[in-house]
């Protein structure tokens, strides 16, 4: 053996494998910081979506605690009659000297309780009839999507109006009939993720093995359907929101002295060019608030953040 190949061999080049000196430590530490340092930059690079979320929180808050949040009773007279905003009431007083932003806090709870239950009819009714269409098909999914198909040829709001006047006023009437306004729209998305899920090679090995058809539509094409529906489900909770307020807004909706967005919208539309904030606080927070819900879901469904 040459002196070349003894001095090249791994018993001369020095220490075994477990001696040899590993990646520098600070080389670790960057890896193992890297994970978060993306998040960070990516949240940098979405400030429109951080303040969304924190939007959504203070909403949230709003709707669990409002007398953490609110700064004065609802229904109570705190000041005079149409004071301007100031460090004492922050959104003024209405006609009543009572607190616009007391109200506002209030109202939140009235006002996102309703959209929330509209979302939750329309996803359980329209999500279990799109599954049903997309899994039996024939003559079921004929009937179910030309039903639906007579359905979004009516405005939403005009078909709303029409199931008020059956239903009757109220905040929770209201809920149910956009609730009912929005099922097609929930029938399209689950009819096409049943369908998408169902082509799937799982599903074939699953009828094979003789799982039931709808064992198998509920333990699986209802858990890989889940994230796109619950997209769909964030973003029209904005325009359930907002299909609310109008309703309250044209006198569905709460009845006073209940604080309810859309009513107080109404309360201070013929006060516009004397008491602008009484009408323009409530509805900055109804377009905040469909804004940020709308921004949140779509960059949570596009993994943006």
């Amino acid at each position: 053996m040459s002196s070349t190949d003894i001095t090249s061999s791994p018993a001369a080049a020095g220490a075994p494998d477990a001696e040899r000196p590993g990646p520098p430590l600070s080389d670790a530490r960057t890896r193992a910081r890297r994970p978060g340092a993306r998040t960070g930059a990516a949240l940098l690079r979405r400030p429109g979506t951080v303040l969304a979320g924190l939007f959504v929180l203070l909403m949230i808050g709003w709707v669990l605690f409002p007398g953490l949040f609110a700064t004065a009773d609802p229904t109570e007279i705190v000041g005079d009659s149409l004071a301007a905003p100031s460090w004492q009431h922050w959104f003024g007083t209405d006609l009543n000297g009572r607190d616009v932003y007391s109200r506002v806090v209030y109202g939140a709870r009235v006002s996102l309780r309703a959209g929330v239950l509209a979302i939750t009819i329309s996803l359980v009714v329209g999500g279990l009839l799109g599954m049903l269409a997309g899994s039996v098909g024939g003559w079921v999914d004929a009937v179910i999507s030309r039903s639906v198909e007579v359905i979004v040829s009516i405005p939403g709001l005009l078909l709303s109006l029409a199931l008020i006047s059956v239903l009757g006023f109220g905040v929770t009437k209201v809920a149910i009939a956009v609730g009912i306004s929005g099922i097609p729209g929930f029938v399209r998305i689950a009819r096409a993720e049943t369908l998408r899920v169902s082509a799937m090679p799982y599903m074939d090995a699953a009828r094979t093995s003789g799982t039931r058809r709808f064992l198998g539509l509920f333990s699986h094409v209802v858990p890989n359907a889940a994230g796109p529906v619950a997209v769909v489900a964030g973003i029209d909770l904005g325009g359930a929101i907002l299909s609310i307020a109008a309703l309250s807004f044209l006198g569905f909706g709460a009845v006073p002295p209940t604080a309810e967005w859309g009513s107080q919208i109404n309360e201070g539309r013929l006060y516009v060019a004397s008491a602008w904030w009484w009408s323009i606080c409530p509805a900055i927070i109804v377009a905040l608030t469909v804004l940020s819900a709308n921004r949140l879901t779509r960059s949570i469904g596009t993994r943006e953040v």
